[in-house]
């Protein structure tokens, strides 16, 4: 089967991974276009020599080769250019957040639908494969009914991330630590257990960062089944630690650390135990992990094109998730000064 035409909006350095994982899949993709603002000073990693970078959107736009884009910009920049591909007949997948507000990110959704064309967003946590098993034991029930679960993210990031340009803020990212950092980990965990309401949540500004939005939200929920859940999200926690689910189960207990997963049943059955390899971005290097889930997930993506099915990630899931971290800001009130 011929390799889909596909370009590449954005060569920063959250591009890394896609370029990584787009060497990768040439059997699948073909990479035509590279689209920056700064093509002289674009980073091209595998493709270095190989692919000239440009700055010409509307050529790319105009490539009837061109099947699917990436667009790996800033999230304030994602509608116009979602929209621009979409009317010229290109299926989109795009970086995460959606947008920067939800009704931005409703009009994205709604324009994939109205001109028929697939829209993914990059929620590459879905493909670790210790998300994968944990989400077919607890759709297979292996856990019994879920009696608890909770989702901790105790990142760092530094001032200097920060201090950049339009870090953390609502013009430029859509607001702080949930819709960058922990949207991750949000996606998963409304994945694996749903969420049924936020019964109550604090956004607060931590003293160790200066910054316009939160770096620290806890929050406590009621899940898909009716069961109690808890949620930490911060890039406060120095030097930064795993992000981590735990499912209690009448049947067990799950822990997702990172991308290891263990578990432990009742009735002592063999234990469940898969190691990751990597980092998890946690840290102050926030490229500090691998790139097979980013590949795995644009793999998916161009299958969902040819076989006309939504991706693993499609733009209604990521809707859901961005519409809890809407109601959670909306719990929380406003961002409380510690």
């Amino acid at each position: 089967m011929k390799p889909m035409g596909m370009a590449l909006v954005g060569i920063g350095p959250g591009a890394v991974p896609h370029l990584l994982s787009l060497n990768d899949l040439r059997a699948e993709v073909d990479l035509r276009w590279a689209i920056t603002r700064r093509p002289e000073a674009a980073q091209m990693g595998p493709f270095q020599g190989h692919l000239q970078p440009s700055s010409d959107f509307q050529a790319m736009l105009g490539d009837p080769d061109v099947q699917a884009v990436i667009i790996a910009t800033p999230a304030a920049t994602h509608l116009e250019m979602a929209q621009a591909c979409l009317i010229h007949g290109k299926h989109v997948l795009l970086e995460k957040p959606l947008d920067v507000s939800l009704s931005r990110a409703k009009t994205i959704v709604d324009l994939a639908q109205q001109h028929q064309r697939q829209l993914g967003v990059v929620l590459q946590h879905r493909f670790r494969p210790g998300v994968e098993r944990l989400q077919t034991l607890l759709d297979q029930h292996g856990l019994g009914t879920v009696q608890a679960a909770s989702v901790s993210i105790p990142w760092w990031r530094p001032q200097s991330y920060y201090d950049q340009a339009g870090r953390g803020t609502l013009a430029r990212d859509g607001g702080g630590v949930l819709i960058t950092q922990a949207i991750h980990s949000l996606d998963v965990f409304r994945a694996l257990v749903g969420v049924r309401r936020v019964v109550a949540a604090q956004a607060s500004r931590t003293r160790v960062h200066r910054m316009e939005t939160e770096d620290h939200v806890q929050a406590l929920l009621e899940l898909g089944q009716g069961a109690p859940g808890r949620l930490m999200a911060t890039t406060a926690h120095y030097p930064g630690g795993s992000e981590c689910i735990e499912v209690i189960g009448t049947l067990g207990t799950a822990v997702l650390s990172g991308g290891d997963l263990r578990v432990n049943f009742i009735n002592g059955d063999t234990p469940i135990e898969i190691k990751a390899e990597g980092g998890t971005g946690g840290g102050a290097n926030i490229m500090d992990f691998p790139h097979d889930w980013h590949r795995d997930l644009i793999s998916d993506f161009v299958a969902s094109i040819r076989q006309q099915r939504p991706s693993r990630t499609h733009g209604g899931e990521a809707l859901q998730t961005h519409q809890l971290i809407n109601d959670l800001l909306t719990a929380a009130g406003p961002v409380i000064d510690l």
